[in-house]
């Protein structure tokens, strides 16, 4: 580790300038705090956190949709764990729970199938967020769904994919970000090919990358030697596990039952092919031909920056509720509720970190 840190230190000189690095995924945003990876670096390299945390992106409109589905009488609402104190307008699935909606929480997709065939008299609607690796295994729940004749399931998809969410902050102008972290556990499925276009089209370095200390390391390593030699490509760190086609299987499983739309991400707004919904083959299985999902939504907590956070352009210090107003016991926003939120992330390790954040290092 010695050797890949004494490598960083001397390609970020032959750079010569300030290096800004997105790690895109929240997974690895809590594996550089835990590890202490920026006490580690030069004072020349900052790391900004982006959107990939899906409990983050999640916009309040998807959660106020989930949320009228659970006060229903005739539905069971399934969700994972992490979206229950996700905040609405001025309350969450958790709030919606305490008042008498029959909200459950499952490990699994799959586990909405035995609920569902537990209760036949009601429909079983499963929240289905995440990136694309959560996404194979709803399409595989509703293969098992089709096969078991389980009529009763339906789920209320707010899937998000992550490459037009790269197009979309590249576009915007707002972020200036030299180089990107790639989310090892997407790239799983998918491959590194749908990043492709960030080096052709951007001339941004990307590598995807691991998530142990190492791993971490050896990602920015390949990053800044991108950089000092002149090279903007995608490459793979984490080669034990992500192949540049990804999982063909999983990709094709995703392909069948989903196809692309636009999408809302909660403090970025709309991203145009960002979303999943199911194809019209599936459509009976789209909980929105049973119900009207139309709700009303405001624009979230007033103060709250996270849709700055998501894009790299603040860090969560910069938020002028955080660690105040907003904190993990009584969140304000997403980025504080999800354990891969940046916020969270923050508040959890600011004692180890110090607080060094981008621009307060020390330069000795």
């Amino acid at each position: 580790m010695e050797k890949v840190i004494r490598r960083i230190k001397e390609s970020a000189a032959s750079v010569g300038r300030r290096v800004r690095l997105m790690e895109v995924c929240g997974t690895h945003t809590v594996a550089i705090f835990r590890h202490g990876i920026r006490d580690l670096l030069p004072a020349e390299i900052d790391l900004l956190s982006g959107p990939g945390c899906p409990v983050c992106v999640t916009a309040i409109r998807d959660v106020e949709t989930a949320m009228s589905l659970g006060r229903r009488k005739d539905v069971i609402l399934t969700t994972f764990g992490d979206m229950m104190r996700v905040p609405g307008d001025r309350k969450s699935l958790f709030d919606v729970k305490a008042e008498g909606g029959d909200i459950r929480v499952v490990y699994s997709p799959l586990d909405s199938l035995k609920v569902a065939e537990e209760n036949e008299g009601k429909q079983v609607v499963f929240f289905a967020t995440g990136f694309e690796t959560t996404s194979p295994s709803v399409a595989g729940t509703l293969i098992e769904a089709e096969r078991r004749g389980i009529d009763n399931f339906t789920i209320y998809s707010v899937h998000k994919t992550v490459p037009p969410a790269l197009r979309a902050l590249l576009d915007s102008g707002d972020v200036k970000v030299d180089g990107f972290i790639l989310p090892g556990h997407v790239c799983t499925i998918t491959g590194s090919k749908p990043y492709e276009f960030v080096a052709r089209e951007y001339g941004k370095p990307s590598v995807v990358t691991g998530f142990d200390a190492g791993d971490i390391l050896q990602g920015i390593d390949m990053l800044l030697a991108q950089m000092a030699e002149g090279r903007a490509e995608v490459e793979i760190q984490y080669t034990k596990v992500v192949r540049p086609e990804g999982n063909p299987r999983a990709v094709g499983v995703l392909e069948e039952y989903f196809e692309p739309e636009d999408a809302e991400w909660r403090g970025i707004g709309i991203i145009p092919g960002s979303g999943l919904k199911l194809r019209k083959k599936y459509r009976h299985r789209d909980v929105g031909t049973l119900f009207s999902l139309e709700v009303s939504a405001g624009a979230g907590p007033r103060g709250c920056s996270c849709g700055d956070v998501l894009k790299g352009i603040k860090t969560p210090p910069d938020c002028p509720l955080f660690g105040k107003a907003c904190t993990p016991d009584k969140p304000v926003g997403p980025c504080m509720v999800s354990s891969e939120g940046s916020c969270s992330a923050y508040y959890k390790y600011r004692a180890i970190a110090d607080l060094r954040l981008p621009g307060m290092r020390s330069e000795s």
